[in-house]
């Protein structure tokens, strides 16, 4: 049997990190990113969701924003974009985009060298899940990790120079969204969602 080609996608995202996450989830379902906008924040997403939505009358959609502490997503959806197109998927990843990366504990234990026992076990109930990636890192046992992902006393940073690149790495090379969206519902519900936009595609096709 011939394998199905896969569904190109155009995608909005907050950055750089949540459109490998992204990526990586389509590729699961049988999608690819084709287009991807944003990546200049979420108020630019805000702005832009509109046009977006316009654009989704004719082509397949996802957009993914971070909870953070925004209340539930249904309400911020509803908020956000109350009249979604048949092709637009707008998720969002509860608390941020390192929740669904949190929860593959195994492999990115291995990733930030740090026992497997201080990854948080339900990463969607963390408050701060960006931090918490941070905190794991300045505890690593390699000082290349923690150059890379923590920020150096008196920066003013929030993050290490090379945390993106380094959450990037472990994203394409060592994280597994099978086994991450057990321990994050918003992961696995972004799944589903992005599968049924496959299939109704390919209804149509």
């Amino acid at each position: 049997m011939a394998r199905r080609a896969s569904i190109p996608i155009s995608v909005a995202v907050e950055g750089s990190v949540d459109e490998v996450v992204l990526s990586s989830v389509a590729r699961q379902v049988g999608a690819h990113v084709a287009r991807v906008y944003g990546k200049r924040g979420k108020d630019d997403l805000r702005k832009k969701i509109i046009g977006f939505n316009e654009d989704a009358r004719f082509n397949p959609w996802v957009v993914l924003v971070d909870l953070d502490d925004a209340g539930c997503a249904p309400e911020l959806r509803s908020e956000w974009l109350p009249n979604p197109n048949r092709r637009m998927r707008l998720r969002f990843a509860v608390r941020e985009i390192e929740s669904w990366l949190l929860a593959d504990p195994q492999s990115l234990a291995r990733f930030l060298r740090v026992p497997i026992s201080q990854i948080p076990l339900n990463p969607e109930n963390l408050p701060d899940p960006k931090m918490t990636v941070v905190d794991l890192a300045r505890r690593s046992r390699s000082r290349v990790i923690r150059d890379d992902m923590v920020p150096s006393q008196g920066s003013g940073r929030s993050i290490g120079p090379a945390y993106p690149s380094r959450l990037i790495e472990f994203t394409l090379r060592h994280w597994r969204p099978r086994v991450a969206m057990r321990n994050a519902d918003s992961l696995r519900r972004c799944r589903i969602r992005i599968a049924d936009l496959v299939a109704q595609l390919r209804q149509v096709a």
